[in-house]
C-alpha cells in the first residue's frame, strides 16, 4: 500500500512558477513510476507528466512541454512537478499517482494509487 500526499499548490499570476511535491509512504516508492494528472472544473482528468521508476524516462503532455519538469528523489520518496510559465488554462486540481509497473504512462487507468490533490490557480 502506498499513500501519496501532494503539496505546493496555490494562487499564482500568469507567467509565474510553482513547484508541486508528492510525498509517498511505503518502502517500495523507488520501484513505482509516478505521474501527475490534473482536473479542471467541468473537465475530465488529464495526464500532465510521468517519470519512470529510476527517473531515466519522462513523459509530458504537449501543452506543458518546455514549461513543466517532473523529477523524483527516491531517497526522499518524493516526486516533484516544477511548473514555469504558468497560464490560466493550467488552473486545476493536480494529483500525483503511483504505477506499480514502473515504466511511466499517460493512462490514468494504469495507476494504482492516487493522492488527494492540490489546487493550482493561475490568474490572468
Amino acid at each position: 500500500q502506498v499513500q501519496l500526499v501532494e503539496s505546493g499548490g496555490g494562487l499564482v499570476q500568469a507567467g509565474g512558477s510553482l513547484r508541486l511535491s508528492c510525498a509517498a509512504s511505503g518502502r517500495t516508492f523507488s520501484t513505482y513510476a509516478m505521474g501527475w494528472f490534473r482536473q479542471a472544473p467541468g473537465k475530465e482528468r488529464e495526464f500532465v507528466a510521468a517519470i519512470s521508476w529510476g527517473g531515466s524516462r519522462t513523459y509530458y503532455t504537449d501543452s506543458v512541454k518546455g514549461r513543466f519538469t517532473i523529477s523524483r528523489d527516491n531517497a526522499m520518496s518524493t516526486v516533484y512537478l516544477l511548473m514555469n510559465g504558468l497560464k490560466p488554462e493550467d488552473t486545476a486540481v493536480y494529483y500525483c499517482a503511483a504505477d506499480r509497473l514502473g515504466y511511466g504512462t499517460g493512462l490514468s487507468a494504469a495507476y494504482d494509487y492516487w493522492g488527494q490533490g492540490t489546487q493550482v490557480t493561475v490568474s490572468s
